[in-house]
């Protein structure tokens, strides 16, 4: 017997299968679509429930169509990236610290790329 616990799916992998759904679609989908546009055995309840979630993040917006709603991401992959990035720098109060740990870890080539943006420089 395998215990529910060992079954469930690492946090995030849900969400992330259901934005790239939207994504590809390039339209709104009801909770239905995704469903089928994931090929998850996932009950649409789950999926409402996922994109409900990601709507009271400010993930995904949402219109009304017939009794339910059809969504849409607001921002594309990279935009949500960086949203995660200030999410979590606003979280700890020494920013200074947290930034400069994040640049010291940064490989070559992405510090180039960094000093590069901050420049304002065509890339």
């Amino acid at each position: 017997m395998t215990d529910a616990k060992d079954e469930r799916r690492p946090a995030g992998e849900l969400e992330a299968a259901v934005m790239a759904a939207l994504w590809a679609a390039g339209a709104p989908l009801t909770a239905g679509r995704v469903q089928t546009e994931i090929g998850s055995r996932l009950a649409r309840t789950t999926v409402t429930t996922i994109l409900t979630r990601l709507h009271e993040k400010g993930v995904v917006g949402r219109e009304r169509q017939g009794r339910g709603y059809a969504y849409l991401p607001v921002q594309d992959a990279p935009g949500l990236t960086a949203r995660r990035m200030h999410t979590e720098l606003d979280r700890d109060t020494d920013r200074e610290t947290v930034l400069a740990r994040f640049v010291a870890q940064l490989g070559p080539d992405d510090e180039q790329l960094l000093r590069q943006l901050l420049e304002g420089e065509e890339q």
